[in-house]
């Protein structure tokens, strides 16, 4: 589902796509996930960002307008709830591309890691509405210390 997509968005933004990796749960072999497939697609720079949307709306993808636009704008695709897919647009070679590329690949290549936050997955997911904008949100921030825990691993230092 990750190829046809990748295709899909390639052709839509043409040479404007650095880079489109699969990544978020669905891209770790043997990991619990939603049924959503996360794209991070590496662009020049985020600015300005009418462009990008403009190419993926015709796709299907809705832009949500939020804080982290600044480095990591987000849309998805359909636009009412349940969503198939999600878009991340991040800089080429900055840190939220580094770090989303780490996490997903450290989970890839320790399994002690990828169980341990499969648990927490579950655990939360237990918690939390599906279906409610707040709920979802408050579900990936309580991911975060775990994260960041990982990103200290995977990350070499600056």
């Amino acid at each position: 589902m990750f190829a046809a997509e990748r295709d899909r968005l390639a052709t839509a933004l043409g040479v404007r796509a650095i880079r489109i990796e699969h990544n978020g749960s669905t891209s770790v072999p043997g990991l619990a996930a939603k049924p959503i497939i996360d794209i991070q697609i590496a662009v020049a720079s985020l600015q300005p960002l009418a462009p990008l949307v403009d190419a993926l709306t015709p796709l299907g993808y809705v832009h949500v307008l939020h804080a982290d636009d600044a480095f990591c704008p987000f849309l998805h695709r359909p636009a009412a709830w349940p969503h198939t897919h999600h878009v991340h647009l991040v800089e080429a070679g900055g840190l939220e591309e580094r770090r989303t590329l780490a996490f997903r690949d450290y989970l890839r290549t320790h399994d002690h890691a990828r169980r341990a936050y499969e648990q927490l997955k579950r655990q939360l997911a237990a918690l939390t509405d599906a279906g409610d904008p707040a709920s979802r949100e408050a579900y990936a921030v309580a991911k975060t210390d775990f994260i960041e825990a990982i990103l200290r691993r995977a990350l070499p230092p600056a």
